[in-house]
C-alpha cells in the first residue's frame, strides 16, 4: 500500500509540476521575445511616456502591446502579475524531490558505495540548495554582475561544480536531478526576493506619483529575469534526462551535462539575439558540434569482433540466472521489490527469449552505466557485470 500512495502521490505532483513549469517557462519565453520585438513608440505615444509598442495576430484577433519607461500616469484597475507559475513550478517540484529521492533516500538518493546515512544525505541536498542561492544572490550584488560575459562563465563554472560534487555525493540520476533542483532555486529565487518586489516598488511609486523611482532597481530585476530565461533549457533537460542513462550513468556524468547546458545555452542565446535583431547564425553549427562530438565522446565501448568471435559460447542458463536473481525482484511478473507493484517500465526478465530481446536495454544499464540493478540492493557483482557485457558483445557479433 505504501509503494501504491508513493506512486499517485508522484502522478498529482509531476503532473501539477510539468503544468506550471510549461506556463512558467511559456511565460519566460513570450516576454523575452516581447522585450526583443518592442518597436520605437510613436512621438505621441512617447509623450505619455510609452517606450516601445508591438502589434500581434492571434487567435483571430489584432493585439497592441505597449511598454512605458517606468509606469502610466494613471495605473489601470486591473493589473496583472506573472508569479504563481514560478512559485507552483518550485513548490510541486520540490515535492516530487521529496516523495521520490527523501521518501525512497535508501534506493534513490543515495549511491550504492555512499558512507552518508539517508538522513544526512537529506541535510546535504536541503543545505546545498539554501547556500546556492545565498552565493548566487551574493554574486549578483557585486561589480562582477555588471560585466554580463564574465558573471555568466564564472556561473556556468559555479555550476558546473556543484554537478561534480552532487556526483560524489548521491546516485547518479539523483545528481542530476539536484542540479535541477540548484537551477530551479536560483530562478524561483530570482522571482520571489528580486524581479516580484522590484514590480510591487514600481506599482507603489506610480500609485502614489512618485516619479523619482529608481530605474537601475527595474534594470536589475529585468537582468534576473533573463538569468532565468537562459537557465529554462538546461533545465528542461534534466526534467527529462532520467530516460537517458548514457549520460547520468557515464563516469564523466557531470562533464556531460556542462557540455549538453552549453549547447542549449547557445540555442537559447540564438533566439534572444534574434529577437533583438541580430541573427547569429553560426551559434546553430557550434551547438550541433558539440552534441554530435558529445555523442562521439561517449558512445560504447565494444571489445574487436576478432576477439569475441573467438570467445567460447555461453551458457544461456547461465545469464538467466543472474538477470532472474539481481533483476527480477523488480522486473518479475510479480516484483518482490516492495518500491513497485508492477515491472518498471513494462520490462519482465523470465526467461531467456525475454532477456536476449532487451539485451541493449540490459548492457547499457547494468554494465556500461551500471544504474542497474537499483542501489545495487540485489548486489549484482563486478564478475556478473563482465559476464553480462561479454555475452552482449558475443550476441552483437553472431
Amino acid at each position: 500500500m505504501e509503494s501504491y500512495i508513493q506512486d499517485w502521490l508522484n502522478l498529482i505532483f509531476r503532473w501539477l509540476h510539468v503544468t506550471a513549469g510549461i506556463a512558467w517557462i511559456g511565460a519566460s519565453f513570450y516576454f523575452n521575445w516581447l522585450e526583443g520585438r518592442l518597436e520605437k513608440a510613436p512621438q505621441a505615444k512617447q509623450k505619455k511616456g510609452i517606450k516601445g509598442e508591438l502589434w500581434a495576430v492571434h487567435g483571430g484577433g489584432f493585439y497592441e502591446v505597449n511598454k512605458y519607461h517606468l509606469a502610466p500616469e494613471k495605473m489601470p484597475e486591473t493589473l496583472h502579475w506573472f508569479k504563481w507559475e514560478a512559485y507552483v513550478t518550485w513548490l510541486s517540484g520540490f515535492g516530487l524531490l521529496a516523495i521520490i529521492y527523501y521518501w525512497g533516500a535508501e534506493s534513490y538518493l543515495l549511491s550504492s558505495d555512499s558512507s552518508l546515512s539517508p538522513a544526512s544525505a537529506i541535510g546535504v541536498s536541503l543545505f546545498s540548495l539554501f547556500v546556492s542561492w545565498l552565493a548566487y544572490d551574493f554574486l549578483c550584488r557585486t561589480p562582477l554582475f555588471k560585466n554580463e560575459r564574465l558573471f555568466s562563465a564564472v556561473l556556468f563554472g559555479l555550476i558546473v561544480f556543484a554537478a561534480w560534487g552532487y556526483a560524489q555525493l548521491f546516485s547518479d540520476r539523483a545528481a542530476y536531478i539536484h542540479v535541477g533542483a540548484l537551477i530551479g532555486t536560483l530562478m524561483v529565487g530570482n522571482v520571489f526576493r528580486i524581479i516580484i518586489p522590484s514590480q510591487r516598488k514600481l506599482v507603489d511609486a506610480a500609485q502614489r506619483g512618485d516619479t523619482s523611482f529608481d530605474p537601475a532597481i527595474a534594470q536589475h530585476a529585468m537582468l534576473r529575469s533573463r538569468h532565468n530565461n537562459y537557465f529554462t533549457l538546461p533545465l528542461l533537460f534534466i526534467m527529462i534526462s532520467g530516460h537517458y542513462p548514457m549520460t547520468y550513468g557515464h563516469d564523466w556524468n557531470w562533464a556531460i551535462l556542462a557540455a549538453l547546458s552549453l549547447a542549449a545555452i547557445l540555442i537559447r542565446h540564438f533566439f534572444n539575439r534574434r529577437n533583438q535583431g541580430a541573427v547569429l547564425t553560426w551559434l546553430w553549427p557550434a551547438a550541433a558540434i558539440v552534441m554530435l562530438s558529445l555523442a562521439f565522446v561517449i558512445r560504447p565501448q565494444m571489445a574487436p569482433i576478432s576477439e569475441v568471435a573467438g570467445a567460447p559460447a555461453f551458457d544461456k542458463q547461465k545469464i538467466v540466472e543472474i538477470v532472474t536473481s539481481r533483476c527480477s525482484t523488480c522486473h518479475g511478473a510479480k516484483p518482490t521489490d516492495p518500491l513497485f507493484q508492477t515491472a518498471p517500465g513494462g520490462l519482465i526478465f523470465d526467461d531467456y527469449e525475454s532477456i536476449a530481446s532487451k539485451a541493449d536495454k540490459i548492457y547499457s544499464q547494468s554494465v556500461q552505466t551500471q544504474i542497474m540493478p537499483l542501489a545495487n540492493r540485489t548486489e549484482m557483482t563486478e564478475e556478473e557485470r563482465q559476464l553480462l557485457g561479454q555475452w552482449y558483445q558475443q550476441l552483437k557479433s553472431e
